[in-house]
């Protein structure tokens, strides 16, 4: 996959050649503040594979230890830099520093079948059985 970087930005990695996320870093210090969010621009550009989306995923760590969430779809035409929101659900703020661990990027396959309008859909077991709907 190829991978351009801004300047100052760090390429993403994997920590362990298993791993399904590529670990995406914090180019310079960001405060987040507590019950905040704070926006950050990787400096990273990503041409993804055919058929595929990066789904931006919270770091274990950042999300068990500090609180800190961050969620985000990448089309795979989209090449501008990938730019991170991250929600600081705790009471006090967290600072990362440049060259720490922000997020990590999932490339995943995709289907993107076409549309169709239709008057009704095929009867299933669960039909239009919502939240609850199986007693728990």
């Amino acid at each position: 996959m190829k991978v351009m970087l801004d300047p100052g930005a760090i390429m993403p990695n994997r920590a362990h050649p298993t791993d399904a996320g590529l670990d995406l870093y914090a180019p310079r210090t960001v405060v987040i503040p507590a019950r905040g969010s704070a926006v950050v621009d990787t400096g990273v550009h990503v041409s993804l594979p055919e058929k595929t989306v990066g789904m931006l995923k919270s770091k274990s760590g950042l999300n068990v230890k500090k609180n800190i969430l961050g969620e985000g779809v990448i089309d795979e035409g989209y090449t501008g830099p990938i730019v991170v929101k991250l929600y600081n659900q705790g009471d006090e703020d967290v600072t990362i520093g440049a060259g720490q661990k922000l997020i990590q990027l999932v490339i995943l396959p995709i289907l993107t079948p076409e549309l169709e309008q239709v008057d009704s859909l095929d009867e299933t077991d669960r039909g239009a059985g919502g939240f609850g709907s199986t007693g728990a």
